[in-house]
């Protein structure tokens, strides 16, 4: 076998065989195929697409590349949620104790930020005392006893994913649905989920800009998760403007204790339920979607889901007093308004933009060794649809500078003000089960 003569058969527009695919992924994976010919590779997959085969046989060769994650002494289904990313993305907080507290077993690994904002760890990590580095023996005991732990990522999984993202970086073949579709199934099925919900965001926040092409990204997913055995749903949702009100580490955390206490956001108290229904109605612990929603609005009116979160900080040393006061948290010295410019409804608010706003004050990194700031960041105080006037507060700048013009002015830019009405976009476009 010829990777030369692979790269010519998907060029000119055939399937790859399973055993094509996996001699590709373990040459190239130990340095046996060269850069310059996985790159030619990724250029005729870019442009000739893969079938669902194809996309199952290629996830399933990036996962036996490296390390696999064994569950089995966690009783129950274990339910992965994975979301392609976006700005004030704080469901990982919020979903994980809410579904535990229905008996659904949540075995979460997560990593830190690189961008906007820090990631799930980061996050955890601005509660004092809470410990990410527990050994798997720990966690697996953590979960059975909980329902719930959250620990750093570990272990070499998917090692060939890593190695070709590098690569696709580099060569104009990021935006390829096989690629990113097996780049993120690979990593969930590595890490041992029974079962895996997907949450793909579309907008101007988003990776994926368009519905057309998170609607491919999303089918492609599930179809891969089917394909291999793991029973996959999706949500596409709308990430056009920021999800929730607050854009930073702590402040993440706050708007996360008062969703899980029933008084968060209406879009993001939305997306957990939507979310959190298929990973309930996965985990067998209801019979339909509508069921497992009933059940999830329960433990938060009952204070359920809240006692769960408070279960979780303590279980890994954290100082669960925060959810009951979080003042507790790090908070930044000064809290500065970000006022209108004009007069009218907003139309869109650019997410992008509040997120590089919010890095600007120190809520992310720019490189892996960059520090965060795990006080700062921006809350929002009006959303799209929203009247406003000329020199009201849209948004509060959470800050430890005081000289901060240039973030003023990124968020003010980012938000698009016209006289006419608006009507925001829905929060969710669709729901894809195969």
């Amino acid at each position: 076998m010829r990777m030369v003569d692979l790269i010519a058969k998907k060029r000119d527009g055939f399937a790859l065989s399973k055993e094509e695919i996996e001699y590709m992924i373990d040459q190239y994976t130990n340095d046996l195929i060269p850069d310059y010919q996985m790159s030619a590779m990724a250029m005729a997959l870019y442009f000739q697409d893969m079938t669902t085969d194809e996309r199952i046989h290629l996830t399933q060769a990036m996962v036996a590349s490296g390390d696999e994650i064994d569950l089995s002494e966690i009783d129950g289904i274990k339910v992965d949620k994975h979301s392609t990313g976006g700005v004030g993305d704080t469901t990982t907080l919020i979903l994980a104790p809410l579904v535990a507290a229905v008996d659904v077993p949540v075995a979460k690994m997560s990593g830190r930020g690189l961008g906007h904002t820090g990631g799930t760890i980061d996050k955890l990590e601005s509660i004092d005392g809470f410990q990410v580095e527990i050994d798997g023996k720990v966690f697996n005991e953590l979960v059975n006893k909980n329902k719930i732990a959250v620990i750093g990522q570990s272990g070499n999984l998917a090692p060939a994913d890593k190695k070709l993202y590098a690569l696709r970086d580099v060569t104009g073949t990021v935006n390829s649905i096989p690629l990113i579709a097996s780049s993120i199934m690979s990593k969930k099925i590595a890490s041992g989920a029974d079962a895996i919900v997907l949450d793909v965001k579309t907008g101007s926040g988003a990776f994926m800009k368009d519905l057309t092409g998170a609607r491919k990204l999303a089918e492609a997913m599930v179809g891969i998760g089917n394909g291999a055995g793991r029973r996959t749903m999706a949500v596409i949702s709308d990430m056009s403007q920021p999800l929730g009100y607050a854009v930073g580490n702590a402040l993440e955390v706050k708007e996360a204790i008062a969703t899980l206490k029933g008084e968060g956001p209406s879009d993001l108290t939305e997306l957990c339920l939507a979310l959190g229904s298929q990973m309930v109605y996965l985990a067998k612990k209801a019979d339909t979607i509508e069921q497992a929603r009933e059940k999830l609005v329960e433990v938060i009116e009952n204070g359920q889901a809240i006692e769960k979160f408070k279960t979780f900080i303590a279980a890994q040393g954290g100082d669960a007093s925060i959810v009951d006061q979080p003042a507790n948290l790090p908070t930044a010295s000064y809290q500065i308004d970000v006022k209108a410019k004009e007069t009218g409804y907003i139309s869109e608010i650019v997410a992008d933009e509040i997120g590089v706003a919010a890095s600007m004050l120190g809520a992310g990194r720019m490189t892996k060794d960059s520090e965060i700031d795990l006080a700062v960041g921006i809350v929002l105080k009006k959303k799209v649809g929203d009247y406003v006037e000329a020199g009201d507060t849209i948004a509060i700048a959470h800050s430890n500078q005081t000289e901060i013009k240039a973030v003023i002015e990124k968020t003010q830019m980012s938000y698009q003000i016209q006289k006419e009405e608006v009507t925001p976009d829905p929060l969710i476009h669709d729901v894809i089960t195969e």
